[in-house]
């Protein structure tokens, strides 16, 4: 997709008027999404939904962006202490016992019940999630009726085409048309995910509730789900590997969109990958469970790739500059 008015050519085309380059005068942007993530009340949710929100609130109006509003959509049933940091929806955990431990499964879940409550300005929706930073300002990368999603490499539909036939029968059409993706990040027409929304719930449901699939498909099972719960409403998405990246395996930050912080990062003092070990130096996510990380990380050593040393720098901005971090 080209923005409206950009042209091919490297050349950049002054307007001696503004003194911005044409292509920057010219860009209208696209359709407006409004940025949606599931939460809970738990501190290590909490700690991650700051900064998302943070970063969120920097790149919304940089040129460029497409993002509108913004809702945290808390399934833990009750408000909690960042209700007026952060615009917030309150909706119901599933009843006691059948996430079955997966807390996941309240994603689906949750967005029903936001998409019945709520009033949304905006004809398109962004699936986010807490872990998630923008780090370049998304504009909206879906076309039209065609969701955008970021294509993940261990979802593999076709290879697990058995249990995918389990919930999307031969009379549907071929398992290719389950596309390798989960539900975030996506960029859909609000309409769109009104109708998948209810069938990703009750897939997701139904994996979980067949040993089979829930053996095959483990914690990535709720992204399978949103994939055939997609296929079944016949909807194919457009698959960008700019969606996203995912340090350490990323190294550059280039022209992506969102920095995706699963991954431990764990690295020797010569800046060298120790995947699978716990480094001299690390960032994950995960040694931060039960309260926020401390303000001023150390930034990692030499060496270590552009991708990993951005991601601690704008975790540290972020946390420098939201007030009461260290009382959460």
């Amino acid at each position: 997709m080209h923005h409206k008015g950009s042209h091919s050519g490297s050349e950049e085309l002054y307007n001696p008027v503004t003194g911005m380059p044409d292509e920057v005068r010219r860009w209208e942007g696209g359709p407006k999404f409004h940025v949606a993530l599931t939460a809970t009340d738990a501190p290590y949710s909490k700690w991650q939904c700051r900064i998302m929100y943070y970063w969120y609130k920097k790149m919304k109006d940089m040129y460029g962006s497409d993002m509108g509003g913004f809702t945290r959509v808390l399934h833990s049933g009750k408000p909690d202490n960042l209700m007026e940091e952060i615009p917030t929806l309150v909706v119901d955990p599933l009843p006691e016992g059948l996430d079955r431990g997966y807390i996941v499964l309240n994603r689906p879940w949750a967005f029903v019940q936001w998409l019945e409550k709520a009033t949304i300005d905006e004809e398109y929706i962004l699936m986010a999630e807490p872990d998630h930073i923008f780090v370049n300002p998304l504009p909206n990368l879906a076309h039209g009726e065609h969701p955008a999603a970021f294509p993940f490499f261990y979802i593999k539909p076709v290879e697990n085409e058995k249990i995918i036939r389990k919930f999307y029968p031969e009379e549907k059409g071929p398992v290719a048309n389950v596309d390798p993706i989960g539900n975030s990040p996506v960029i859909i027409k609000k309409v769109i995910l009104e109708k998948i929304a209810p069938t990703w719930m009750n897939v997701s449901l139904r994996m979980k509730d067949d040993p089979e699939t829930d053996k095959a498909f483990g914690w990535v099972l709720e992204m399978y789900a949103y994939a055939v719960a997609s296929a079944l409403h016949g909807v194919r998405h457009i698959l960008r590997k700019d969606f996203m990246l995912q340090p350490p395996w990323d190294a550059e930050i280039g022209k992506n969109f969102i920095v995706h912080y699963t991954y431990g990062c764990d690295y020797n003092m010569k800046g060298e990958l120790t995947y699978g070990q716990i480094g001299k130096w690390r960032f994950d996510k995960r040694s931060y469970l039960r309260g926020p990380p401390p303000r001023n990380l150390p930034l990692p050593p030499p060496g270590v790739p552009e991708s990993v040393v951005r991601l601690v720098k704008m975790v540290n901005e972020a946390t420098a500059n939201i007030p009461g971090w260290d009382t959460e």
